[in-house]
């Protein structure tokens, strides 16, 4: 029986994350969404289940709203980096979910880094 397009991304997804808790334990975790028209991120410290900072392209002051774009991913990912130093966080693992390291997901990671964000 073959997958669907969903199942097969779910199913990276867990490999992705279940991996990345076992290597690092105690960090904070770099979680993207990339939809069709927009792209997110957010900050989260799994072990209170809070989320530290957050990042969207659907927010006004980054001037990419409706965009999904390599830009709009670059901007998205200087503004998180800028919202953890803030928040006191120098460094977090990168959980790129189903998604592949490649394009929007890449650039976010690359701003985030250039922002100071040891990733």
């Amino acid at each position: 029986m073959a997958n669907t397009k969903r199942q097969l991304f779910i199913k990276r997804r867990l490999r992705v994350r279940n991996k990345l808790r076992r290597v690092n334990a105690g960090r904070l975790r770099l979680s993207v969404h990339r939809s069709s028209k927009n792209i997110s991120v957010q900050l989260i410290d799994d072990v209170a289940g809070k989320t530290i900072a957050s990042a969207s392209s659907l927010e006004k002051d980054l001037g990419v709203v409706g965009k999904n774009n390599i830009d709009a991913a670059t901007k998205v990912g200087a503004a998180i980096a800028e919202r953890a130093k803030k928040a006191g966080v120098e460094e977090a693992y990168f959980d790129r979910g189903g998604f592949l390291f490649h394009g929007k997901v890449k650039a976010l990671a690359d701003a985030a880094r250039e922002g100071g964000l040891k990733i």
